[in-house]
């Protein structure tokens, strides 16, 4: 593990103002959040802040928040998020040197991987793959950064990385992301809708609700309920309106 906390300074809160007004980001300021794995799972439904909360520990960390690997010298012409500038980071040992230029790790971010991508493999930067994104699909080039890149000590924060894999392809990442973080001085912390990405051995489970942010086990998970009934018999959730309440 790298970090075992996540704090708020109290006095950058701002009441009633985005994003502090995220119940998951005002528990977070409130009384903060314990980590205790090296891959933890962020679950929660749109708007949740898990996004918000991924990116302003990449802006803590520092990690480009426009994606990418870790320990380059880069000047982000995006401004610090009100999250980033107020989060602090209670790192372990291991996670206390990696700072400035030894930020090592990787940041997949999901609104800017294409062009981040599309920017490292047109530049020939090693360990994202032997193709120019643009030559392969968007799965294929995602696989590639991910083989390519996700080796060594680090921080590994991916959002919603799963979205252009393929079931085939989700195991593939899933194993790579297991042996990384049995190998090395390393944590991933994984923001996702996908049942299937939660099920990781081992992870720590953060659920952001409309209450806060609380620690589950896979299957105390709505969405894996949700999955279960719809796998069991799809055809049921046809024969309402969109209106219906699942749970």
């Amino acid at each position: 593990m790298l970090i075992e906390r996540i704090r708020v300074r109290p006095t950058a809160v701002e009441d009633g103002a985005w994003p502090w007004n995220v119940p998951a980001i005002s528990d977070l300021a409130a009384q903060g959040v314990r980590l205790t794995s090296s891959i933890v799972i962020l679950v929660g439904a749109n708007g949740s802040g898990k996004s918000t909360l991924l990116e302003a520990i990449a802006e803590g960390y520092g990690l480009d928040v426009r994606g990418g690997h870790g320990g380059r010298k880069y000047a982000s012409a995006m401004e610090t998020s009100p999250l980033g500038e107020a989060i602090l980071l209670d790192r372990t040992r291991a996670g206390s040197g990696m700072t400035h230029r030894n930020a090592k790790g990787f940041y997949l971010r999901a609104e800017t991987a294409f062009g981040m991508l599309e920017y490292m493999t047109g530049a020939g930067m090693p360990g994202y793959g032997d193709k120019p994104s643009w030559e392969v699909s968007h799965g294929e080039s995602y696989l590639q950064a991910i083989l390519g890149r996700f080796d060594g000590p680090g921080l590994y924060l991916l959002d919603e990385a799963e979205g252009p894999l393929s079931f085939a392809s989700t195991l593939q990442l899933m194993y790579r992301l297991q042996d990384v973080a049995d190998e090395h001085a390393t944590q991933v912390i994984y923001a996702t809708h996908s049942p299937m990405i939660a099920a990781l051995p081992g992870a720590q489970i953060l659920e952001m609700t409309e209450h806060g942010i609380a620690e589950r086990t896979w299957g105390e998970l709505e969405s894996v309920a949700l999955w279960k009934r719809f796998l069991g018999r799809p055809e049921t959730f046809f024969d309402v309106g969109p209106e219906q309440d699942y749970r």
